[in-house]
């Protein structure tokens, strides 16, 4: 091969081009994401930290804050609608115990725990429209208790793809809630034991079509449902991870119902949650899907050394020692496999962090590729505080390449 090399007479005209490439690279910035590129602000449960959670007009303050994706927990009703509820069961969220008698309430094993209650499959979807969402945090501002409906997944993707532009595409990341349960529910109805997958995916791919590339997630806590889905769908698909609690030395305490997905409980499958995060429980996660969803303590290491770091007096999680990266985000990357966190809280759960816009950042200098959070303006602040410190790659390459450049042609002309 002929290696051509400029003439010094070019360098003005050399010069300028790299200078126009520089003034015109597009801004993306390095991160230690699995592609390089800026992580993900999923609003959980919409912007939950300020409206009743799964509400469309929480999706919608999540998108006006800035969300990438925002976040529907589905439960089906009892004539097979798609709804946003964060469980089957209705009491913590909605008015349903003001408008329905106690007679409608009933007990039923839900992931393995005897649980009585209003449960959505319960309801037509009818009646499912009569109730009002509420706050189920206390600590939450109540003043919007009873504004607001139930709403369908048909109406989420409604409310995402209307607010999508060419510059913006607003994306969704449904979550299959309890598949176990409503597979035996289903077959109890006289419907197949994959409604509730089917009926996603057929909702799906008539708004998105059947690609890896459409703006949407699948995730779940369970292992069987998104292995066939795997098999129905190319649309991404996500394992979540969760846990009981956190021990005072750091380490995940994997106490039942929250030590493994159901499915594996049911299955006399003996692995638990940590052991997915394993080499091998996440060649075997890379098998069916695309990402992984953990509870952030798997992450990052924080242990309680009776230390008051902020000083207040008072010995909370968010003074707990910060040991840094347990090597699950890098072990998951080496394998291929994204890492979207949960739950990033401004008022609860910040291990480590009195801060919470800090403990964003923390946690994307540290390689996730999104962030869950139920306040996304704090997501969408830590995301714009940690891209604007980076250098820009296009920007940093071009410029190497041009000392470089100079660099040749004068040893050239000397």
């Amino acid at each position: 091969m002929q290696h051509i090399v400029p003439q010094a007479r070019h360098l003005p005209q050399l010069l300028l081009v790299v200078a126009c490439a520089i003034a015109t690279a597009p801004a993306a910035a390095t991160l230690n994401t699995l592609n390089g590129q800026a992580p993900l602000v999923i609003g959980h449960r919409g912007a939950s930290g300020y409206l009743p959670e799964h509400t469309l007009a929480s999706y919608a303050r999540a998108i006006d804050q800035g969300a990438d994706f925002i976040e529907p927990d589905l439960v089906l009703t009892k004539d097979g609608y798609l709804i946003a509820r964060h469980e089957p069961v209705l009491d913590g969220t909605t008015d349903v115990a003001t408008k329905f008698g106690s007679d409608r309430r009933s007990t039923r094993l839900l992931d393995g725990v005897s649980t009585t209650a209003y449960f959505a499959n319960d309801f037509t979807l009818a009646e499912i429209k009569t109730l009002r969402a509420v706050q189920p945090s206390a600590a939450r501002d109540q003043s919007f208790n009873g504004q607001f409906e139930i709403p369908t997944l048909d109406e989420i993707i409604a409310l995402a793809q209307s607010r999508s532009t060419a510059a913006r595409n607003v994306g969704i990341y449904p979550e299959l809630k309890h598949s176990t349960f409503f597979k035996q529910e289903s077959l109890a109805q006289g419907r197949s034991a994959t409604y509730f997958e089917d009926a996603l995916v057929s909702k799906l791919h008539a708004a998105y079509g059947n690609a890896a590339g459409a703006p949407v997630f699948i995730q779940s806590f369970e292992s069987a449902n998104l292995r066939y889905l795997n098999g129905q769908t190319d649309i991404r698909l996500v394992q979540l991870i969760d846990a009981n609690d956190v021990n005072p030395d750091g380490s995940l305490d994997l106490s039942a119902p929250y030590g493994q997905p159901y499915d594996f409980t049911v299955a006399n499958d003996p692995r638990t949650f940590a052991d997915l995060l394993t080499a091998d429980g996440l060649e075997f996660i890379n098998d069916y899907a695309d990402g992984i969803g953990p509870w952030k303590p798997y992450l990052v290491k924080t242990v309680a050394d009776g230390v008051d770091r902020n000083g207040d007096g008072a010995l909370t999680l968010n003074d707990r020692r910060v040991d840094g990266s347990t090597g699950v985000i890098e072990l998951a990357h080496s394998r291929g496999l994204l890492v979207h966190a949960y739950t990033f809280r401004n008022d609860a759960s910040g291990y480590g962090f009195a801060d919470p816009q800090a403990e964003i950042e923390y946690y994307f200098r540290a390689g996730v590729d999104g962030v869950f959070t139920d306040f996304p303006d704090t997501g969408v602040a830590a995301l714009n505080a940690v891209t604007a410190a980076v250098p820009e790659p296009q920007t940093y390459a071009l410029m190497l390449g041009g000392l470089a450049l100079m660099g040749a042609l004068v040893r050239r002309r000397r």
